[in-house]
């Protein structure tokens, strides 16, 4: 696990700019936060840092947004509107479809989701945010070890 302190916006767009460098090719990732902890800001730099192009909105309403990568395609789900699990299936989701899934509010989909392979939680933690990166795979814990060794996050961010 890696745990760390985000003082400001800027911290975590540095955070989702080192997920992306890090990332394996495939890859499945928790948000979990409460509203307005961040997830959809760490999701927005992480994407722009894979090359994302345009606008990167919010999946609120839409439930998904697809995005093309240099190599594949990255989903953006956010679930908070969903009843439970079995409403997935309307939205077309095949697991090999997407090289990159980040699922805001992935409780909701409990089962119906494929494998974590990593789960950043994030809260506000007085004027910033406390991020906790936590393996779930063989490759999410590859991951956190390639994030630890990232010159991105190296004497940025205070645990």
């Amino acid at each position: 696990m890696i745990e760390l302190f985000l003082p400001a916006s800027e911290s975590t767009d540095q955070l989702g700019q080192a997920l992306a460098l890090t990332r394996p090719a495939q890859a499945v990732v928790h948000l979990q936060g409460d509203l307005g902890a961040g997830k959809s800001t760490l999701a927005r730099a992480l994407l722009r840092a894979l090359g994302v192009q345009g606008s990167i909105r919010s999946p609120t309403y839409t439930l998904i947004e697809r995005y093309p990568l240099e190599v594949g395609e990255a989903w953006h789900l956010d679930l908070y509107r969903i009843g439970n699990a079995g409403e997935l299936d309307f939205l077309g989701l095949d697991e090999g479809a997407a090289d990159l899934w980040l699922v805001e509010w992935p409780e909701r989909g409990a089962g119906g989701l494929p494998p974590v392979d990593l789960v950043v939680a994030l809260e506000i933690d007085g004027h910033g945010r406390r991020a906790r990166l936590q393996a779930h795979s063989e490759a999410g814990h590859a991951w956190l070890e390639r994030l630890r060794q990232s010159p991105h996050l190296q004497g940025v961010f205070t645990p």
